[in-house]
């Protein structure tokens, strides 16, 4: 018998994947630690100089910041994670297209002649954060469907 058009499947529990809290909590203190190391570089670090061995990295410091965020957002967008499944992913995936585009724009418009505080540091580097905005919206973008 054939189906008719009005009918609708209902899909099995085996497609639906538990949310992981650990995975979660992972992806919210890699995002948040990264934020967190960034605004510690920046607010006290570069103006003292102290602790001597995070000033010494120089602007490896904040590629380590950016990275750990990154993969926050990353690990964030597994299909066990909240932004890794349903609306979350076309949020994930929008959120970073845009903000990587806000980035490089305001760097072009007033990183140069302003001083921004984190900007003014990164330099040239912030086409690489814009940038690295997008690629995440890329992983974003493998998990929708």
């Amino acid at each position: 018998m054939a189906k008719s058009s009005t009918e609708t499947t209902i899909p099995d529990d085996a497609d639906r994947v538990a949310l992981s809290v650990p995975r979660t909590a992972l992806a919210g203190v890699l995002a948040l630690g990264g934020i967190a190391f960034l605004v510690y570089v920046t607010a006290f670090v570069v103006d003292s100089g102290t602790p001597a061995a995070i000033a010494d990295l120089g602007r490896w410091a904040y590629l380590i910041g950016f990275a750990v965020f990154f993969l926050g957002l990353m690990v964030g967008s597994h299909r066990r994670a909240p932004l890794g499944r349903g609306r979350g992913v076309v949020v994930g995936m929008l959120g970073c297209f845009l903000i990587g585009l806000i980035w490089i724009c305001v760097y072009y418009a007033v990183g140069t002649q302003m001083d921004v505080p984190l900007m003014t540091e990164v330099g040239q580097y912030n086409l690489v954060v814009g940038i690295g905005f997008m690629a995440v919206g890329f992983v974003f973008a493998t998990k929708w469907e």
